[in-house]
């Protein structure tokens, strides 16, 4: 299986998603201030990334983990990425598009557009970061609800 955790900028919600799916972060504790920023690739896309499919590694059931930054138009970019799959001859049971969006706040809608589109990363990350932090549980339960939608 092929799970691909996508948001808009594909660097906050959907990276510590991937994250928790992956065992890089437990699923049961908030992460501290450090383990967040050391996630790979949290707060630090930069626009090439937009729309770029981004693997962040295989779970222990050989499920291949993604992130995708597909900004302002999932309803363009998502069935684009299926269309896509399906082109390519893969099996469309075989991929699953989760969005992390209904976990984000709103500390970390105004600690993203500042550190990621208006570059002022010294303010805003701090900002991302506690907004995360406030909303691991919910992300954690949309990791859950997808790894239960593995299982069956």
């Amino acid at each position: 299986m092929h799970i691909i955790y996508h948001c808009v900028g594909g660097t906050h919600s959907s990276a510590i998603a991937a994250a928790i799916h992956l065992g890089i972060l437990p699923k049961n504790e908030k992460p501290n201030k450090k383990q967040i920023l050391d996630i790979p690739y949290f707060d630090t896309l930069t626009k090439s990334y937009h729309g770029k499919i981004i693997f962040r590694g295989t779970d222990k059931n050989q499920n291949k983990v993604y992130t995708l930054s597909r900004q302002f138009a999932p309803d363009l970019v998502i069935p684009a990425v299926k269309d896509a799959w399906k082109i390519a001859g893969a099996n469309c049971n075989e991929l699953l598009l989760v969005d992390t969006m209904p976990a984000v706040n709103i500390w970390m809608k105004i600690g993203g557009f500042s550190s990621r589109r208006l570059n002022l990363v010294s303010f805003g990350r701090p900002i991302v970061t506690k907004g995360t932090q406030i909303a691991f549980f919910d992300i954690v339960k949309i990791v859950d609800n997808t790894i239960n939608k593995l299982s069956h």
